[in-house]
């Protein structure tokens, strides 16, 4: 896989590194490009979660340079989610999981839908900015994007 980026600066206190992109400039975790997209040994390896550790995943997500929207519902010990996505109409979720990736969790959300054949998110769940942050690949055009959610507050 290429990558696109370039890392420019590391800020020790945040632990965010900011890349430039052919888009601009974008920050993310430092380590999240390290180990984030998913492998398929992983996926079920690493799988089962305390009731409450998948609690924060639940809510609205918006991704703001589009206004995507990732809906997680539920969450089951086994990392199922029931998740929905929406751009703006609803694009069919085809498989919704969180595995844990070391002192991470990780998601993966792949759509299936017309436009979205297999598109699959691979997202960090970071606590401290209340964010969902990673890559998303785009089925289509065969590539591969810096994408970050932020969780979406009131109704």
């Amino acid at each position: 896989m290429s990558r696109t980026f370039i890392r420019i600066i590391a800020i020790p206190a945040l632990s965010w590194m900011v890349f430039t992109l052919t888009t601009g400039i974008f920050a993310v975790p430092a380590g999240a490009s390290d180990n984030i997209w998913p492998q398929a040994d992983l996926i079920r390896a690493e799988a089962g979660f305390s009731a409450d550790e998948l609690k924060p995943l639940i809510g609205r997500w918006l991704r703001p340079d589009g206004g995507y929207i990732l809906e997680i519902r539920k969450a089951a010990a086994d990392g199922n989610l029931d998740a929905y996505y929406f751009n703006p109409r609803s694009i069919n979720v085809h498989r919704a999981e969180a595995v844990r990736t070391g002192s991470d969790i990780k998601l993966v959300v792949e759509l299936r839908d017309a436009g979205y054949p297999g598109s699959t998110y691979a997202l960090l769940y970071k606590p401290v900015q209340d964010a969902l942050v990673g890559y998303y690949y785009q089925a289509v055009t065969k590539q591969y994007f810096e994408v970050y959610f932020v969780r979406q507050k009131g109704p």
